[in-house]
């Protein structure tokens, strides 16, 4: 295994000292990152790091204040309508074809679910028009990175009578025995399909298209939202990740949407914690990076030059640690040990204690299994990606009227 700060065996230097601004979230954007980048690029890194709402604002609102747009693939549905990126060459990607069929064709194998919502496949390619869709092209709207499936956490000590870790369900997040210890995430794009696919798996809601509501699901939703919030099911709606990790150690939360890098906060605090696997599947995301369209000349080869970094290996196994995919995993092999691997991507009992991202040990302990499973077994059971759905603006109105309620 190459040591952690092995420098990738691929010609990444840059002829200069250039300064890239990276517009993101704290999602990819960590200082190890940043350092590592440095110094195997000889780039100057400047991170600006917002939440999701504000990144994708500035994405569309200010492409000249950014040279790379890092954020998921459903944002390309706002930056790419607004010219605020530019097609990706993909003959300037030398590693394209290690990058696996996931975001390439929708689905790691021919028979598992696409997926409602925004499969990053039918907005990858740009078009002959100018337009993006799933049909092969030589050119790219945002370089597949990043990735993985989401649902909800509990806290294990304060699981309800009745209810136990074989019939995991989205419903579990409406039930009434959960009733005052619930949160939810409170960004209208994901908070909104969380509780749709438990309004759903509740038998409250019945939806044509889980990743494509009408305005009358929509309603029907917030409405059945407003009315659990009146009957104080809701303890909070959390914005960031030290928030939902830090209610659920005090215990006022005992069940909540929850996301990778949150788990790891918990069992770093030594919170019996486990991320459900719903039997009606997961909501995935897909991450990845695009370029400005003001972006040009030796910035432009800088900007190529982390990106191809970022899918050489190293920075993958920076993910993993946190619980997140690759989009080429055997390039990234190499850089976790065996043990790590098995976790993370086999889905095997942990050989060894396993240190987070950080380096700190004993953030998994021996004997331990991924909730969920394998790599595959995971992101083959996709019921809904994050989505940019027709009646967005109308859902974000009806989802600020549930906030307010």
């Amino acid at each position: 295994m190459p040591d952690a700060m092995t420098k990738p065996n691929a010609p990444y230097v840059s002829r200069g000292p250039v300064t890239l601004r990276v517009l993101g979230t704290s999602v990819t954007l960590l200082e190890s990152i940043r350092q590592q980048a440095h110094e195997d690029l000889g780039i100057r890194l400047q991170f600006d790091i917002m939440d999701g709402v504000a990144a994708q604002r500035a994405g569309v609102m200010a492409p000249d204040s950014f040279d790379i747009y890092d954020q998921w693939f459903h944002n390309v549905d706002f930056v790419w309508p607004a010219n605020a990126i530019q097609p990706i060459e993909l003959d300037r990607i030398p590693h394209w074809d290690q990058i696996n069929d996931l975001p390439k064709t929708g689905r790691l194998t021919p028979h598992a679910p696409l997926g409602a919502g925004g499969n990053p496949v039918d907005r990858l390619y740009v078009q002959p028009d100018g337009n993006c869709g799933s049909r092969p092209s030589d050119r790219i709207t945002m370089l597949p990175v990043s990735h993985n499936v989401d649902s909800f956490g509990y806290r294990m000590d304060l699981l309800p009578k009745g209810l136990n870790r074989d019939m995991e369900s989205w419903a579990w997040l409406l039930d009434e025995r959960w009733r005052g210890m619930v949160s939810l995430q409170n960004d209208s794009a994901i908070g909104a399909i969380d509780a749709a696919l438990a309004a759903k798996a509740a038998g409250l809601v019945q939806f044509e298209d889980l990743g494509n509501l009408s305005v009358n699901e929509i309603d029907t939703l917030i409405d059945c939202l407003i009315e659990l919030k009146r009957q104080q099911h809701f303890r909070t709606f959390w914005s960031n990740q030290d928030q939902a990790s830090s209610d659920m150690v005090r215990g006022r939360v005992g069940i909540e949407s929850l996301w990778s890098p949150a788990m790891t906060m918990l069992k770093q605090r030594q919170i019996k914690v486990r991320m459900a696997s719903p039997k009606e599947g997961y909501r995935a995301w897909y991450g990845g990076m695009s370029l400005s369209r003001s972006v040009k000349g030796r910035t432009l080869d800088a900007a190529y030059e982390y990106l191809n970094w970022w899918i050489s290996g190293w920075p993958g196994a920076v993910m993993a640690r946190q619980g997140y995919y690759i989009s080429t995993p055997e390039l990234t092999r190499p850089y976790l040990s065996e043990a790590e691997w098995d976790y993370w991507y086999a889905g095997k009992p942990a050989s060894e204690e396993l240190a987070d991202s950080s380096g700190v040990s004993g953030l998994i302990h021996l004997g331990e299994i991924r909730d969920g499973g394998d790599y595959l077994t995971r992101m083959s059971r996709i019921a809904v990606w994050n989505t940019v759905m027709d009646e967005h603006n109308y859902l974000v109105r009806r989802w600020n009227d549930f906030m307010s309620a």
